[in-house]
């Protein structure tokens, strides 16, 4: 009797298609089934089935094949001919510092009406304890509203006469009513740098606040508003982690950002990252807060971290030090106020810049830069080339963040250095506030299509949560439709990306930024397993749907950890929200629903 041996059938059942190659006799963890499944290995590959093994993709195909691999303890879950994606990659999102945050702002994020937005900041104040503020953070702007305008000072007073407010808007103006003036002691005396505290006939603050452009006058503020104690940060933390899933993201590529220090504010995501609790894989670069001081910062990081160093228990890069940036001196920083002249940066930008990228690419620290602008963009260049002919880059990556008019001359010069460059819908928020100071957009901005064509890794993502919403539909959408939250049409019929396209740069394009494009944004056989399942069909829905997507399961590491409807008892639960008087605990996060 001839004996077949095992390596011998295991090659011959997938020559033959029964099994995806190498996973014969393995068996799945999880089996989905049923599905329209996306690969986006390439364009227009769907299959039906995919099985998860030890966090991986293990096979993908047809029910029949796939289904091969279960055993009696394998969770098999029903898309039921639902859209199935690889889980979304925010290139460039500030998700550690929202998280000590989310759960004390009220969201305007998604709401359709002033009005709306004006009763939910009534109903806030009126359960919020006295000695806490009611905040609003950012991730909107008029334009989304039926009304199409700001609300006034006389509207926030007559909705909150007792509670201190502040609403933040985009970077460039903040509102105070009466009793937050009064709380912070605002007067005619209170000065900012490159920020007006405007007063009227009388001397007196109104309760607007205006970046010129610098916004630290907003972020200053800010700061001097109430924070949650560690409890409710961790509470937080995780709620805001839980809406990234019930969006659909499954990673996210931390920028800093603004009085975001390191190692302090970062202590709450480390700790649950070490109890293997945060649920959205997260690189983060470190921002430099001190001006003057930035290379004393990074040469003191260097000590303290390094690239790829994973605290997260569960999950591969799951909580990873990824390397400096976006802010490397402050001297460098332009400052995307459109509602402002572009600024010029100060004669003392290259000396300041060029010994912290020597640094960082002597110890090949990959970093980013933002740089709204072409002007910024050639002299960031000019750093990175001499400092290159020094000490060569040789593959070491780096990022432009935001580039919304960067030059074609400046694009070859990123390739040919091996650079990236991270965009995102912040034009989609300010389109308007663009056209009205520099007129009709002329040229696509950012120049995604162009970055494609020189062949520059191009990674998708929002800049939430303080000008742009953290929720990265609105930003599939602009790159699908070229349209701003108000409907302008900003891009040119050539410019737009197909839907494939777009997809593409918020996944594997995202995962570039972290130097995971090999393990991460497809889902085939040894990807990270990561996907979502979508309430409708993405590739073939009316377009002015995908702003409003969600998930209705989300799978990180081959696990559940968000489901809705059907599907919300394969999930865990969620938390109770802390504080109670929370806005999340009302109104959740962003008003898709």
């Amino acid at each position: 009797m001839n004996t077949i041996r095992i390596p011998a059938l295991r090659a011959a059942l997938a020559a033959a298609g029964f099994l995806t190659a190498g996973a014969a006799f393995a068996q799945a963890d999880l089996i989905l089934t049923n599905g329209k499944i996306a690969t986006m290995a390439k364009e227009g590959e769907f299959v039906q089935a995919i099985a998860v093994k030890d966090g991986k993709v293990l096979a993908t195909g047809s029910n029949a094949k796939v289904l091969k691999l279960k055993r009696a303890n394998t969770q098999v879950i029903d898309a039921h001919g639902r859209t199935v994606i690889p889980g979304l990659n925010d290139s460039h999102l500030h998700v550690i510092r929202e998280g000590l945050n989310y759960n004390m702002e009220l969201r305007w994020d998604g709401v359709t009406s002033l009005k709306r937005a004006l009763a939910m900041l009534k109903e806030q104040a009126a359960r919020t304890p006295d000695g806490q503020w009611v905040k609003v953070v950012g991730g909107w702007n008029e334009w989304q509203f039926e009304e199409k305008r700001l609300p006034t000072l006389e509207e926030i007073n007559a909705a909150v006469p007792d509670k201190p407010v502040f609403i933040l808007y985009l970077y460039g103006l903040g509102f105070l009513n009466k009793k937050a003036i009064a709380t912070l002691g605002y007067d005619r005396n209170t000065h900012y740098k490159d920020g007006e505290v405007e007063l009227d006939a009388n001397g007196q603050p109104t309760g607007k606040l205006i970046a010129k452009p610098n916004a630290l006058i907003l972020y200053s503020t800010l700061a001097k508003t109430n924070k949650l104690g560690h409890d409710d940060q961790v509470n937080s933390t995780l709620q805001f982690y839980r809406e990234l899933n019930r969006l659909g993201v499954t990673s996210a590529i931390d920028a800093g950002g603004g009085f975001q220090n390191y190692p302090d504010d970062y202590g709450v995501s480390l700790e649950l990252a070490k109890q293997g609790k945060l649920t959205v894989r997260t690189a983060y670069y470190l921002f430099a807060q001190k001006a003057g001081k930035e290379l004393e910062d990074f040469q003191r990081w260097l000590t303290m971290t390094h690239p790829k160093q994973n605290d997260h228990m569960l999950y591969p890069n799951g909580f990873s030090a990824e390397g400096a940036g976006e802010n490397l001196v402050a001297s460098a920083a332009d400052f995307e106020n459109f509602l402002e002249p572009r600024p010029d940066l100060p004669a003392s930008m290259e000396h300041d810049l060029e010994p912290v990228v020597s640094l960082l690419v002597k110890n090949r620290w990959p970093f980013r830069l933002h740089a709204t602008y072409g002007e910024s963009i050639a002299r960031d260049l000019d750093v990175i080339e001499k400092v290159d002919a020094q000490t060569p880059l040789d593959g070491l990556r780096f990022i432009i963040d935001h580039g919304e008019t960067v030059t074609d001359a400046d694009l070859a010069r990123i390739r040919k250095l091996g650079g990236g460059i991270a965009v995102q819908d912040r034009m989609h928020f300010q389109g308007e506030s663009y056209f009205k100071r520099y007129g009709e957009q002329t040229r696509q901005m950012p120049p995604i299509r162009k970055m494609l064509a020189q062949g520059i890794p191009v990674g998708l993502g929002t800049d939430g949560t303080r000008v742009s919403s953290y929720n990265p539909w609105p930003s599939v959408y602009w790159a699908v439709t070229g349209k701003t939250a108000g409907g302008l049409q900003i891009w040119q019929d050539g410019d737009r990306l197909t839907r494939f396209e777009a997809l593409k740069l918020i996944t594997t394009g995202s995962a570039w930024m972290s130097g995971e494009e090999k393990v991460k944004g497809t889902l085939k056989r040894g990807q990270y397993a990561d996907f979502v399942v979508l309430p409708q069909d993405y590739f073939a829905m009316d377009a002015e749907g995908i702003k409003r997507l969600e998930s209705v399961l989300t799978v990180v590491n081959g696990k559940v950890v968000y489901g809705a409807g059907d599907y919300a008892p394969l999930a865990p639960k969620a938390l109770p929200v802390s504080p109670a008087w929370s806005p999340v605990a009302t109104y959740g996060g962003y008003q898709n629903r």
